[in-house]
């Protein structure tokens, strides 16, 4: 009977020891969650609820203690402007334009470079791997000015006049920043594409094969749809981030490139509109989450049938 017991107690402190195990698994990721993405946020969200005021921050207060009562005093004005803001609506429209261009190009040229790295021998994978991820090593705006060296009239414009050919406009222009936008967002799809890839078992092609499948038939059928995962996912890395883009349309794009993260520096740097600077961050938050919790329902229907 002693012993019965005792087994039991082990048992118990057993399961317990796994439960808090499970529970600091979990705890660590929503804690770095709650405090560097929602405490951030709720703060952008509170702060687009205020007025431009002298001070620092230059914004009314949210919370005003007075007559020992703690009152809560919100506008709603930046969000009312925001819906005359044409010029809010012509950039975000423009962003939204440069961020769906940039992730076409990089699938276009990132799936091929995926998929034969993939294919590639294992030495050959780690090398061109490598080769890869050092540009981004280095500060990402040292790498956009470096393109614009290369891009300017004594270089590369340079080169091609010497060989006979006209003086072309390879900079400050549509070319130049998508160019730069590729460039700098590339490896986040091919990375995550790659590793995707790789993990396709090789004996579904061999099985392909052995039924008379031509390899155009074998990649519409197994390695298109076996790859999705990491195609949505990279696809994903390089839209959300594109559309808040400021470096590269500024520097590259010229002054025709209105991209929605230029107005909220803008707002932010320049009027000291701390408010209307805010509104325009929550407002693209909402817009740029809506496609994800989209493609995470997809997913998840998929995963239950």
């Amino acid at each position: 009977m002693g012993i019965t017991k005792y087994n039991g107690v082990i048992f118990i402190m057993q399961n317990l020891q796994q439960n808090i195990r499970h529970t600091v698994v979990y705890l660590i990721p929503f804690l770095w969650f709650v405090i560097f993405l929602l405490v951030p946020f709720l703060f952008v969200v509170g702060i687009s609820f205020t007025l431009p005021a002298d001070g620092t921050p230059p914004v009314t207060a949210l919370l005003n203690y007075t007559d020992q009562t703690l009152y809560f005093t919100f506008y709603l004005r930046n969000y009312i402007e925001l819906v005359h803001y044409n010029l809010i609506f012509v950039s975000l429209f423009n962003s939204l334009k440069v961020a769906f261009i940039t992730t076409l190009l990089c699938i276009l040229i990132g799936y091929p470079m995926a998929l034969a790295l993939s294919r590639a021998k294992k030495n050959t994978q780690i090398i061109f791997l490598i080769l890869i991820v050092i540009p981004y090593w280095t500060s990402f705006l040292l790498r956009t000015y470096a393109w614009v060296t290369l891009l300017g009239n004594h270089t590369l414009n340079k080169f091609l006049m010497d060989l006979g050919l006209p003086s072309m406009a390879l900079l400050y222009n549509d070319f130049s920043m998508y160019l730069g936008m590729v460039y700098c967002y590339l490896p986040f799809l091919v990375l995550p594409l790659y590793s995707t890839l790789i993990k396709i078992d090789p004996i579904l092609y061999d099985a392909a094969e052995d039924l008379g499948s031509k390899p155009v038939n074998s990649f519409f059928k197994i390695t298109l749809p076996l790859s999705m995962p990491g195609l949505i996912a990279g696809s994903l890395l390089i839209f959300i981030p594109a559309v808040g883009e400021v470096v590269v349309p500024q520097i590259m794009g010229g002054m025709n490139s209105l991209m929605i993260g230029n107005i909220i520096w803008e707002e932010f740097f320049t009027s000291n509109n701390w408010g209307m600077a805010a509104t325009i961050s929550v407002v693209l938050i909402i817009i740029l989450v809506l496609p994800i919790l989209w493609m995470q329902r997809i997913q998840t229907k998929k995963t239950f049938v």
